[in-house]
């Protein structure tokens, strides 16, 4: 018979890494002119989130932005950033609240970071990304899972 695992609570970054990055910057040179209109600029995060083996998970945070200027594309950054979690001893009820909350709120800073990078690297002001409410997203994800289950059972 096994012994009761008495370790507390806790989930460790075990390694974070870019899992896709793509940056396009397809009218080059001649998007890279001073712009006296500001461009529209568009920005989709989602997640994604895996048990990798006992204890161990893999949260993607996924980040797509274009930039676009009169119909025009000023560029467009696809990122994938991603990081391994060891979770010991998060009550099931816990889960998933830390895999789609705190791990992308740990992982958010390193994206933001390469996103603005490769702006700057690609010509442009660094596209600095808005914090993101995780917590917020979550809970609109939840809701949205919910009412789809009550329309199947109607």
């Amino acid at each position: 018979m096994s012994e009761p695992d008495e370790r507390p609570p806790s989930f460790m970054v075990k390694g974070q890494y870019i899992k896709d990055l793509s940056f396009e910057n397809p009218n080059a040179p001649h998007s890279l002119a001073v712009l006296e209109t500001r461009p529209s600029i568009d920005v989709r995060v989602d997640l994604r989130a895996q048990k990798l083996q006992e204890e161990f998970y893999e949260v993607q945070l996924a980040v797509n932005s274009r930039a676009t200027l009169e119909g025009a594309t000023l560029f467009l950054v696809e990122l994938v950033y991603a990081g391994v979690f060891e979770v010991v001893n998060v009550p099931a009820d816990r889960l998933e609240a830390l895999l789609w909350v705190e791990c992308p709120f740990v992982l958010f800073p390193f994206a933001r970071r390469v996103v603005a990078d490769v702006t700057r690297d690609g010509g442009f002001p660094p596209l600095m990304l808005d914090p993101i409410d995780f917590h917020a997203l979550y809970m609109q994800q939840r809701a949205k899972k919910s009412q789809e289950a009550e329309q199947q059972q109607a």
